[in-house]
């Protein structure tokens, strides 16, 4: 089931809607500001229902507190690009630069502070929008779609499209904060956390990629065995399995107090693991944690990393599925 009411109301007067998708005991609110997933609600293992990511109850949270990205669709390029800029056949792109001399997730009016356009598709909501030439920097005007659903089991499943009018760079993803404990119930180092990942990205004070992938092995970002996720994580992890055409499980996260796990499957290379240790009011920091399916960090300007050029002709494909149950 999937049903759309008034959210709200921006200071320009566009109206904002929120659909709610129902199926297998779970329920996922989306808004279409944003792309935002501003609610998941799933049952713990005694059956007790709980909100278990962050959001705000209405818009004007959102709206004042954007930084957070809390549960949004960011982009045109999600995570950071080093001194906010990148070339492309030899032409050098500019762009806003909203994170000291970088630019994040698409600048300082990327996709997750737009209106997009809904319509209804089975068991969920599609959303669209078009991101004119030259937005935030970015060349070429951009034909973008994300598909939200649940499946017969109650997972969530993100699938992302886009087309270009010329050459440009793309890399969509959710922002989701998950707390399987549910939302308010304390820090998620305590969560434990499993991720098909044997190399990682180190990155400079500027949280820009700097040198090759580093082995994960002896060190405090090896989570290939289940091991509790502790705080201190802003980094991408390069997933072994690399670009799939189909979503492949990478990720599992439990809360031992609840019983709820979250798997997470991507067709992606990489996850960004965020343990939101800065996190301000109306939160508190490790209130949350993002596990963010992604291209990595800065790609247009490295070669060696998996490309995120999107050309005239193609079509960018990308999609996520998120998993609920109790052990």
């Amino acid at each position: 089931m999937s049903m759309s009411e008034v959210f709200g109301r921006l200071d320009d007067g566009t109206t904002v809607h929120r659909w709610t998708l129902e199926r297998a005991g779970v329920r996922v609110r989306v808004l279409t500001y944003g792309g935002i997933v501003q609610s998941v609600e799933v049952p713990d293992r005694a059956g007790r229902t709980a909100q278990v990511v962050l959001g705000f109850p209405g818009l004007e949270g959102y709206v004042a507190h954007p930084e957070p990205f809390l549960g949004a669709l960011v982009g045109r390029y999600a995570n950071r690009i080093g001194g906010a800029r990148f070339a492309l056949d030899g032409r050098a792109y500019p762009l806003t630069a909203n994170d000291g001399p970088n630019s994040l997730h698409g600048g300082a009016n990327g996709f997750d502070k737009r209106v997009w356009e809904a319509t209804e598709v089975a068991h969920g909501v599609r959303l669209a929008r078009v991101s004119p030439d030259g937005e935030e920097g970015f060349p070429g005007r951009l034909d973008v779609s994300a598909t939200y659903t649940l499946d017969a089991s109650g997972a969530l499943r993100i699938a992302y499209e886009a087309v270009t009018d010329a050459p440009t760079v793309v890399n969509l993803t959710n922002h989701t904060y998950w707390n399987l404990g549910g939302a308010g119930s304390g820090p998620t180092g305590g969560h434990e956390l499993r991720l098909a990942a044997a190399r990682y990205t180190p990155v400079d004070d500027r949280l820009i990629p700097a040198g090759e992938p580093a082995e994960v092995a002896g060190t405090r970002f090896d989570f290939r065995r289940t091991r509790a996720l502790g705080a201190g994580y802003d980094h991408n992890f390069v997933l072994d399995k690399g670009v799939t055409a189909a979503p492949e499980e990478v990720a599992e996260l439990h809360d031992p107090v609840s019983g709820r796990v979250l798997t997470v499957a991507t067709t992606e290379p990489g996850v960004q693991l965020y343990t939101a240790d800065h996190l301000t009011a109306p939160f508190t920091p490790n209130a949350g944690t993002a596990l963010e399916t992604q291209h990595f960090p800065d790609s247009p300007n490295r070669p060696d990393f998996p490309p995120t050029r999107l050309n005239p002709g193609e079509v960018y494909r990308s999609e996520t599925v998120y998993g609920f149950s109790v052990r």
